[in-house]
């Protein structure tokens, strides 16, 4: 008797109805804009932007007006990349410098972040349905609808995270269908490191967008390695599967130096890049400062000034983040730790207003309120998703799940090695898609295979259904607070759940 050959993994390198995935997708791509935009101008304090909309909306202004840079001269340093408040003043540029203007860029990140979940986990599941389900929760997640809705940075830095996640696993499926091909021909074993791959567009595309990401706020660099590892470890899987006779080695030696270049050093280009404007003008924060505040001689006299310049610059902003530590005396209300992001257990206060002005709510007391805060409904079930993917990765090798769960982690665990620095609730907006990733891959498991009985998967629909109609519940329920809606003091009330709410 012979021996089996070895097996190699079924030939699957996407979603097959590409009309229906579209027409899902674009159907809850409308809803997502809908709730994105609906009186996008309201609220504002007297026509004025709300909470740190304070910052980022006149420098927004001072870019469109100041020939796309900042000179800053209302503050002492400028201290995040200027892509972010770029997008602003584009919307700024449309609709002039009001509550519009200054969110519009904003509401067209958040929609098409939803466009984007429901691609990516379509992706991840060979499921439209589930893509579709995946859509409609991020709709209802207070985090990243109440920051599609002010003109911060966060929503842009979560986009640009989340398109070049999706750009590693589009990548994933195409060096797989190659790998498959030069299997079929009988190649596969010409080398024992296994074939080249050649030019891999989408992770090029990885690399621009992460140097985006870099370029909206510091935090992505940490999106850089976590997904560096993550595009690496797929090549070493994909030569494994198709039998390559020293997978590690034909990584190593193939796919880490294309990686390095597509993952580091294109997005190291690309965030120089953002300065653009920067390097051009001449009246830009610290853009002389060799020959001023440093030497024109020394070690690395030979790097052009402008290069010295803006690492002063940036030594300059790594300097003042690093003084916000709450030993330094920084404290505030409202801040909160890692540890309580992943069930929003710390949520953020942007905006409240009562007094005999307000009116509308059918009391005799009114009030409004904007707060930020993860639905319930998914954000409470962080900490079972979390160990049902860790035990799917571990168990049974899933790699949707080593997937999520190492987006996930590049956008938390960062935040526990400064764990005196002052942080917030709303840096936990990258996080919100990668929850909503796992939490659709728990629904695809509760639904059940496409092999299992009839009677297993109508059960499975019926509580997946009623889950979904429990979160768009959630959300509803919620509405005021994230809206601003005028209510009463009794429904305020109610509306804060837990006591670190208040």
């Amino acid at each position: 008797m012979h021996s089996p050959g070895p097996t190699v993994p079924a030939p699957d390198f996407g979603p097959a109805d590409r009309g229906r995935g579209w027409v899902v997708t674009l159907f809850v791509t409308a809803i997502a804009a809908i709730t994105r935009f609906t009186m996008l101008h309201y609220p504002t304090d007297a026509k004025t932007p709300v909470f740190d909309e304070k910052h980022y909306a006149p420098q927004g202004w001072q870019v469109l007006n100041g020939g796309w840079i900042e000179d800053n001269p209302g503050y002492g340093l400028v201290v995040h990349p200027p892509v972010g408040k770029q997008l602003i003043a584009l919307g700024e540029a449309l609709f002039g410098y009001n509550g519009w203007g200054w969110r519009f860029s904003a509401a067209v990140a958040g929609t098409v972040l939803v466009l984007l979940v429901v691609r990516i986990v379509r992706r991840l599941t060979r499921s439209t349905l589930l893509g579709g389900l995946a859509g409609i929760l991020l709709i209802a997640d207070g985090v990243t609808f109440v920051s599609s809705r002010l003109g911060m940075l966060d929503i842009f830095l979560a986009l640009f995270a989340v398109a070049a996640f999706g750009c590693l696993i589009v990548d994933r499926d195409e060096v797989r269908a190659r790998m498959a091909r030069v299997h079929a021909e009988g190649r596969i074993g010409d080398t024992v490191w296994g074939p080249r791959l050649g030019v891999r567009w989408w992770r090029f595309g990885a690399g621009v967008l992460l140097g985006l990401a870099v370029g909206t706020k510091w935090s992505g660099l940490y999106l850089i390695a976590f997904f560096g590892l993550m595009s690496v470890a797929f090549d070493v899987a994909a030569r494994r599967a198709y039998g390559v006779q020293r997978p590690w080695l034909g990584t190593g030696l193939r796919d880490v130096g294309p990686a390095l270049y597509a993952l580091v050093v294109v997005p190291l280009g690309v965030y120089l890049a953002t300065f653009w404007a920067w390097f051009a003008g001449e009246t830009g924060v610290y853009r002389h400062a060799v020959g001023r505040q440093i030497g024109t001689d020394g070690a690395f006299s030979f790097v052009p000034d402008a290069l010295r310049s803006l690492w002063y610059y940036s030594a300059s902003v790594l300097e003042f983040h690093s003084g916000l530590t709450n030993s330094a005396g920084n404290v505030h209300p409202w801040e909160s730790k890692p540890w309580t992001w992943p069930m929003g257990l710390r949520p953020m206060l942007y905006y409240f207003a009562d007094g005999e002005q307000i009116r509308g709510c059918g009391g005799e007391q009114c009030v409004k309120a904007v707060m930020l805060v993860g639905t319930p409904a998914m954000w409470w079930l962080a900490l079972p998703m979390l160990v049902w993917g860790g035990w799917q990765l571990l168990v049974r090798r899933d790699w949707r799940w080593a997937a999520v769960l190492t987006g996930y982690a590049a956008t938390l665990l960062p935040w526990f090695a400064t764990l005196d620095r002052q942080m917030y609730y709303f840096y936990a907006v990258p996080l919100a898609p990668f929850l909503i990733m796992g939490l659709t891959l728990v629904l695809g498991d509760v639904l059940g295979s496409p092999r299992a009985s009839a009677e297993r998967r109508s059960t499975g629909l019926l509580v997946v259904c009623l889950y979904v109609g429990l979160v768009v519940a959630n959300f509803v329920w919620l509405w005021p607070i994230l809206t601003a809606a005028p209510i009463t003091v009794e429904t305020w009330q109610q509306q804060l759940w837990l006591p670190s709410w208040r």
